[in-house]
């Protein structure tokens, strides 16, 4: 009995197949971004649970809170675990978190700067049942090491999201998503992200997100309105000086325990 042309097989049988030009669904439990312009271009309208995520930036530290806090908040919202930070950069400012929903309680913090130590931890906290999710600075790594932490958040279903350097988006990757993030050269207020793989068609234009929350926007503004009226007052500004100012002020929500902080701002104002 010979096999069936394509062509005979009815057209319901094709509706579950996903098409190279289409975006695809997700084929697993996802967390929305907190970003819907970010969500209207990931298969599921969300970060994908128990698959890797990496991020791919210049600077370590840039935008990773402002990208990741509101799915990282849900998470422990819904698991109760702790999320892992392996090897970040800076120490976290927690009041700042946890004023935008992830409590300083909810973070353990992993330091090492031994390349084989930090993939160590990552793959013992995505295996830990306790463990809201995972995010790990991992610059050296190699495809090999990152597979094996695909398959244990896979195992898992845990959320793993790994920071990588730009340069690494030349590289071959098991990512179920790679996202390069970067500053807006444009208008130093937006956040450029360009989706170099998902399941679904290349993103021609990257998505853009405001480089901070509405609430430190609020503080911004009001920080500029207090300059403007108190140089109005010691007579050292014109009552219609412009907004584009070239003076700085350092706008710092928190100096937690006296070290740097990945959430300190410094921002132009008025």
């Amino acid at each position: 009995m010979g096999l069936p042309f394509l062509n005979s097989f009815s057209a319901a049988a094709g509706r579950g197949v996903w098409h190279a030009d289409e975006l695809g669904l997700a084929d697993a439990q996802v967390v929305a971004t907190g970003h819907a312009a970010l969500d209207a271009e990931l298969p599921g309208g969300g970060w994908p649970v128990g698959a890797m995520t990496e991020l791919l930036q210049t600077a370590p530290e840039a935008h990773v809170w402002r990208l990741l806090l509101p799915a990282l908040a849900q998470a422990v919202q819904a698991r109760g675990g702790p999320v892992v930070l392996i090897g970040a950069p800076y120490e976290p400012c927690g009041p700042s978190l946890a004023a935008q929903g992830l409590p300083v309680e909810a973070l353990m913090w992993v330091r090492s700067d031994a390349p084989a130590s930090r993939l160590w931890a990552c793959e013992q906290a995505l295996r830990c049942a306790d463990v809201s999710a995972v995010l790990a600075w991992l610059p050296q790594a190699r495809v090999g090491e990152l597979r094996r932490l695909q398959l244990a958040a896979a195992q898992h279903d845990v959320l793993l999201f790994v920071c990588r350097p730009e340069s690494a988006a030349q590289g071959a990757s098991p990512a179920r998503l790679r996202i390069q993030v970067e500053s807006c050269e444009a208008d130093s207020s937006q956040i450029e992200l360009r989706i170099l793989k998902r399941r679904g068609p290349p993103l021609a234009a990257p998505v853009m997100l405001p480089a901070r929350n509405e609430r430190m926007a609020a503080l911004l503004a009001a920080a500029r309105v207090r300059r403007k009226l108190r140089l109005q007052q010691q007579g050292t500004a014109p009552a219609g000086e412009a907004a584009t100012s070239a003076t700085a002020t350092v706008v710092r929500i928190d100096a937690w325990k006296g070290g740097p902080s990945a959430l300190d701002r410094i921002a132009v104002v008025a």
